[in-house]
């Protein structure tokens, strides 16, 4: 029943017309990224920024370099905009639409169809995720072509460089990592979506759970409790690009972010549970 129930909200996810949005817009972004990249004062400030590290240009400012950069970029903002939007719907747009009476008139237990509603957005994100990683890279390297790669993020203090062939393993398994650490907007969408809400609240509130935490994680006078806040781990794929890959401090962040997970999913289906559809 789970499983069957799993296939039918992907096929819901798929006919829906805003889950194509975010990788639409993606698409679109990733264009304009590359068009600025054309000015000249930019091309100036990051064959600046090589030079001054002692790194060949021509190497080092490759696909793989720009897709890090259109990523680091974007993720936080835009790709939590599009999981709120998908995640805030999938229990609220139905109740609001008075399909989610009928579908639980049938012999279908609340708990196994918000399983399988949770599992479809978790399936969501890690497609959009690994969907923007694939096309910033396929973009990057229509643009700049083969090379080494470079990183620099002064934020989370990472500075590195690999060869081609270690960068791109390192890119790909940066990508999984952020799919993984992404499930957090995901679940926080899920459980407003189970509220007795619109699915218009969920979604913002979503997003502004997830912006005040980046913005409290990210005023200085907090720098000593940053790992206190969700984006704080979820920022953790970065320092896969790291020389020696701190797979404790990764291995840590997945394990409080998984745990905020669950609590999340757990909150919204109790409420749930209590709820009176009514139409």
């Amino acid at each position: 029943m789970l499983r069957r129930l799993y296939a039918n909200e992907l096929l819901k996810l798929v006919a829906r017309k805003r889950s194509h949005i975010g990788f639409g817009a993606f698409v679109a972004l990733e264009v304009a990224f590359l068009a600025l990249l054309h000015l000249p004062r930019v091309r100036a400030a990051i064959e600046k920024l090589l030079t001054r590290n002692g790194l060949p240009v021509e190497q080092y400012f490759s696909g793989t370099t720009v897709a890090v950069m259109i990523v680091a970029l974007t993720i936080l903002f835009l790709g939590a905009l599009f999981i709120a939007l998908v995640a805030g719907d999938i229990v609220a747009k139905e109740a609001e639409d008075g399909t989610l009476r009928m579908l639980l008139c049938r012999p279908v237990a609340r708990p196994e169809l918000l399983a399988a509603k949770a599992l479809a957005c978790a399936t969501y994100s890690c497609a959009l995720i690994l969907f923007i990683g694939a096309s910033a890279l396929a973009m990057g390297m229509a643009y700049r072509g083969w090379g080494s790669l470079f990183v620099f993020s002064p934020a989370e203090g990472v500075f590195a460089f690999h060869a081609p062939w270690p960068g791109l393993g390192r890119y790909a398994l940066a990508m999984l990592t952020l799919a993984l650490t992404t499930q957090t907007f995901t679940a926080v969408g899920f459980m407003f979506s189970c509220f007795n809400m619109k699915p218009a609240a969920a979604t913002i509130l979503t997003l502004s759970a997830c912006f005040i935490d980046l913005l409290l994680r990210m005023t200085p006078y907090f720098e000593s409790i940053r790992e206190w806040f969700l984006t704080h781990h979820m920022a953790v794929w970065i320092h896969v690009f790291e020389p020696h890959v701190p797979w404790a401090r990764i291995a840590e962040a997945t394990v409080f972010l998984l745990a905020w997970d669950l609590t999340f999913v757990a909150v919204g289906i109790a409420h749930f549970m209590r709820r009176d559809i009514r139409g």
